[in-house]
């Protein structure tokens, strides 16, 4: 073990040419450098941000969904099928036309019926508006405290102003109480999502977003060990600048508030692409790849800093690609998309059938209090991408 941390944590890869991880260790008294183990701190912290969620959804978000008229519950039960069932938790939950065949025969039952049945039941195991409306709420709470707070940080701060000061005296530069608070906060936050996303709504893409959510842990780790808390802090705040916004317009969607929600869809891709595509480029990159070369001078674990920064470029200009086709489609066709993630399925036999099921996500005229998909699945395509 002894031999693995001295080359894991190897000063020729973290730490500039003539710095020792012994020049960081004793600091001036009062003065304060970063180190791995205040990241621990962050680990009780994601629990407590936790268990604040629970109850903010239960006592503050639920209610301001029911006075929307946002009730809990799944708009229609399965009717109780032994057989059904089993099938439907052991064998399959989307049964082919030879299953359905099958169980047509054995319970006497149109084929029709029996794929209305596993439709029904599908829809049991998805969350209801109610409950996305109060996710949503708590990641725009959450979203938009810490952005306000890590934006007033930064005005009062020199590198916002001229990013050099990012580099100046690298790495022996100060880790004030605030900073550290901001940067430990967005950590903890990014943790309790690895915690939550086990119990959160079920979406299709689980595995990439807690991939992302891995990355993003490792990302904000990395910056604060080799103490580039600095322009780290500028990236998280860049991000935190649009978070919030979508979320808003999630919850305009949830509520069936169309106008607005299409205002807020709107003004998330504008700042989407101001600060994602025109400042983290000009702003931030400029900094991390050229500023720091002229100053400190590349190291190993700098091109690594950089090439994970740039990869984070690559992906806003993916990202915003599928924003922008989301909102041409809809502008275009006149009527909005399903959210892939997580609204209830439909189908064109459904609505005729049973029009009162409230299956309308993806035929919903534009002018109708349907459920406004390009709002929702710009959150299936975009989510968090939200910070690294």
């Amino acid at each position: 073990m002894a031999a693995l941390s001295a080359w894991f944590w190897n000063e020729r890869f973290w730490l500039p040419h003539n710095v020792t991880w012994a020049d960081l260790a004793d600091p001036a008294p009062g003065v304060e450098y970063p180190k791995a183990g205040h990241l621990l701190n962050a680990l009780p912290l994601a629990l407590g941000i936790f268990a604040v969620r629970i109850l903010f959804e239960r006592f503050i978000a639920s209610p301001c969904a029911r006075s929307l008229h946002i009730q809990p519950g799944v708009l229609r039960q399965a009717q109780p099928n032994a057989m059904l069932e089993k099938v439907f938790t052991s064998i399959t939950k989307n049964p082919d036309s030879r299953h359905l065949d099958g169980l047509s025969k054995q319970l006497d039952w149109e084929v029709r019926k029996v794929q209305r049945w596993f439709r029904h039941r599908r829809n049991q195991d998805k969350p209801s508006t109610h409950t996305k409306f109060c996710e949503s709420m708590w990641r725009f709470t959450f979203y938009s405290c810490i952005f306000t707070y890590g934006f007033r940080f930064l005005w009062q701060s020199p590198w916002i102003w001229d990013t050099r000061h990012c580099w100046y005296g690298y790495p022996y530069q100060v880790m004030t109480p605030r900073l550290y608070y901001y940067y430990v906060t967005e950590l903890a936050f990014y943790w309790s999502l690895m915690f939550s996303q086990f119990t959160d709504i079920k979406r299709k893409d689980f595995l990439i977003m807690f991939i992302h959510h891995l990355a993003t842990i490792s990302l904000i780790s990395f910056s604060y060990v080799n103490n580039m808390v600095r322009v780290g802090s500028l990236v998280m705040c860049v991000h935190d600048s649009s978070d919030f916004l979508l979320e808003a317009a999630k919850l305009a969607n949830y509520a069936k508030s169309q106008r607005l929600c299409d205002f807020l869809f709107i003004v998330f891709s504008v700042v989407f692409f101001i600060t994602r595509l025109v400042i983290y480029p000009i702003w931030i990159l400029n900094s991390t790849m050229f500023e720091s070369w002229a100053i400190v001078g590349p190291y190993p674990s700098w091109w690594l800093f950089n090439f994970l920064l740039l990869v984070l470029q690559v992906l806003h200009i993916i990202w915003f690609y599928l924003i922008a086709r989301i909102a041409v489609k809809a502008m275009l066709r006149g009527k909005v998309c399903n959210d892939v993630r997580s609204d209830i399925e439909s189908s064109s036999d459904d609505e005729v059938d049973t029009p009162t099921e409230g299956l309308k996500a993806s035929h919903t005229p534009k002018g109708e209090n349907g459920t406004n998909g390009h709002c929702a699945t710009a959150k299936a395509r975009v989510q968090n991408h939200s910070s690294w």
